[in-house]
């Protein structure tokens, strides 16, 4: 003999089994065992890698043949093809993977990247990558590239003089920063970057690879980050800061 509520549960259960249960209408869609395509479209073309790129007098690009270079962040071996870039400021070289396909047209002076499998998705992220690249270097070898440093600060200066003792290379300039510390800050100037001080506040960075470049800004930049509260620092280029309210206890 069950308990009454027991019972109860069983007589429900078997009127349950022999009868046809009914969702609601708004239920339906989510028992459903159908898959929903959330696009039906092909695969989106790289904006940027599509675009061609323009070759400016007196630069030259040369595809090299494809090798395989030891990589040990990687155990599967990918032919890689060197690409050089030289122009009338110098030679930038770059490895490209084997997948980056390089259509030089000598005569229209341009060139248009492309990918062998589009569905793959290292293939279209690094299709845009390469195209950055190059035409980076195509601007660096034909124009150059510039990064200029403003100095903020109550007796903040800079200048650019010689250290023979510390030099790496010949001819090695420093950039000589005071910066409010109790001695000056001396930092060397890498090779293949030209630095000038048209005025004791600013500083003229000039070079052909903008990846060096700015590393080395930043790397003066890292002696007094611009603080929110003051705004003294150093600023790189456009770079502004939002000035923050004093704490009042």
């Amino acid at each position: 003999m069950f308990a009454p509520s027991r019972r109860r549960v069983l007589e429900a259960a078997s009127v349950s089994a022999s009868s046809v249960v009914t969702l609601p209408g708004f239920l339906v869609p989510a028992f459903q065992q159908t898959t929903r395509q959330f696009s039906a479209t092909t695969k989106c073309q790289s904006k940027l890698g599509r675009t061609p790129l323009s070759i400016p007098p007196g630069v030259e690009i040369t595809i090299g043949e494809p090798f395989i270079k030891r990589d040990m962040t990687q155990w599967k071996q990918q032919p890689k093809r060197k690409v050089t870039v030289q122009g009338p400021l110098g030679q930038l070289e770059m490895d490209i993977p084997e997948f980056i396909k390089i259509d030089h047209d000598t005569q229209a002076r341009r060139a248009t990247l492309s990918v062998e499998n589009r569905d793959e998705k290292q293939q279209r992220e690094m299709w845009g990558t390469t195209w950055a690249y190059l035409n980076r270097y195509i601007m660096g070898v034909s124009e150059g590239h510039t990064a200029v440093l403003r100095l903020v600060g109550i007796g903040y200066r800079a200048t650019i003089d010689s250290r023979p003792e510390k030099e790496e290379y010949p001819g090695q300039q420093f950039v000589c920063l005071k910066l409010g510390f109790s001695h000056p800050v001396e930092m060397g100037v890498p090779k293949g970057i030209k630095a000038s001080t048209p005025q004791p506040t600013r500083i003229l960075l000039e070079g052909i690879n903008r990846e060096e470049v700015m590393t080395f800004a930043a790397k003066i930049r890292a002696w007094r980050v611009p603080e929110p509260y003051k705004g003294k620092g150093i600023f790189v280029n456009g770079e502004t800061i939002k000035l923050k309210q004093k704490k009042i206890k």
